[in-house]
């Protein structure tokens, strides 16, 4: 148990939940279920079930490091990785994985975002249990998939092949987000899984893999043969990262490595990415509306998902799937079917009104 490490990466801005996530205080540091903990603290405390809270790092912008403090305050300031500039998850993990091979050059590592749900989390951790024992006996990279249950275009696919090693699958290949009509297939085919983001490796085994397939991210963090938390190593960070590509682990090596395998998993997973994947995971009134934190009066109303400032009343007549979100000053009012467009609403925002509205 002292060799499991767990990386958190939390340095998005999940502009997809905008208005409620913003620039300044982004939604893993946000209580969407009322339950008195944050994204970010419910995937903590989760991992820290069967690891070591010293064991657990927090990987995010430089811009949130006061805001992890706030929301973990028993974590150790040298626990938190601060990237001075967001470079995907490829630089990130590479961060991670050269900091913690200076304190334990035998660690296994699992990788996970900050701002997952998962409903059954004692068969997650068991998955996560069963990951490390793979990943520390087996020179792999293992990704946990999840079992498809609708034809979802917002996730990433992962085919299964058909060679297995412990009991694990090997992975065939990696699929973007699909068109709905490919999703249909995927899911009916039954030889692919959602790629959850959630990853397992033993230290040397992930650095290998970047040596190989990305040897100027590997051989510029192999620069520094030291710990990257110390405020002297601050200009070397920020070099380090301005000569790092925007890339994603998934492009840069999942997809390319000959020894990616496959942990298939079912545990109640969803990326809570988006207002719409919200909506499926909240309780609901009779006509599939969703109320959060506010009160409302829906009157020929039906799949909406409302939130307003604790305190207000929203009435709203004749709708049916919308979004309505008003956080600080900012409302929203969008079409569900139509949330990929947030995106593009905050960067019109932003260049329309400038940067307080985001």
């Amino acid at each position: 148990m002292e060799n499991n490490y767990c990386v958190i990466m939390s340095g998005g801005i999940g502009s997809r939940f905008w208005p409620a996530s913003r620039s300044t205080y982004p939604k893993q540091f946000l209580d969407f279920f009322g339950t008195g903990q944050s994204l970010l603290q419910q995937t903590f405390y989760r991992f820290n079930k069967i690891i070591p809270a010293e064991n657990i790092f927090i990987v995010s912008n430089q811009l949130y490091g006061n805001l992890i403090q706030e929301q973990l305050p028993g974590l150790n300031p040298k626990q938190i990785l601060l990237e001075p500039q967001r470079r995907n998850t490829a630089p990130c993990i590479a961060f991670a994985s050269h900091h913690i091979r200076a304190i334990n050059p035998k660690a296994n590592i699992v990788v996970a975002p900050s701002d997952h749900v998962i409903l059954k989390e004692e068969e997650f951790l068991e998955h996560i249990s069963e990951g490390f024992k793979f990943v520390s006996e087996n020179e792999v990279l293992l990704t946990i998939g999840i079992k498809p249950n609708r034809p979802e275009t917002g996730y990433g696919y992962i085919q299964k092949g058909h060679q297995k090693l412990a009991g694990f699958t090997k992975a065939k290949a990696f699929t973007e987000k699909p068109n709905l009509e490919l999703a249909k297939v995927f899911v009916e085919s039954g030889e692919f899984l959602w790629n959850s983001g959630i990853f397992l490796w033993n230290i040397q085994s992930i650095l290998k893999a970047y040596e190989e397939f990305l040897p100027d991210i590997h051989s510029t963090f192999s620069a520094g043969k030291h710990l990257f938390n110390t405020p002297k190593e601050a200009g070397f960070i920020e070099k380090i990262f301005s000569s790092c590509p925007n890339i994603s682990i998934d492009y840069s090596i999942m997809e390319k490595a000959p020894n990616v395998y496959v942990q298939e998993g079912n545990f109640g997973w969803s990326d809570l990415g988006t207002w719409g994947s919200l909506h499926d995971l909240s309780p609901k009134d009779k006509n599939n509306n969703v109320i959060l934190k506010c009160k409302a009066l829906c009157y020929d109303s039906t799949n909406n998902i409302i939130t307003l400032p604790e305190g207000k009343l929203a009435v709203v007549q004749n709708l049916d799937g919308y979004i309505v979100a008003e956080s600080d000053n900012v409302l929203m009012i969008c079409k569900k079917e139509d949330e990929q467009e947030i995106r593009q609403y905050v960067i019109d925002a932003q260049l329309k009104f400038g940067d307080s509205f985001v």
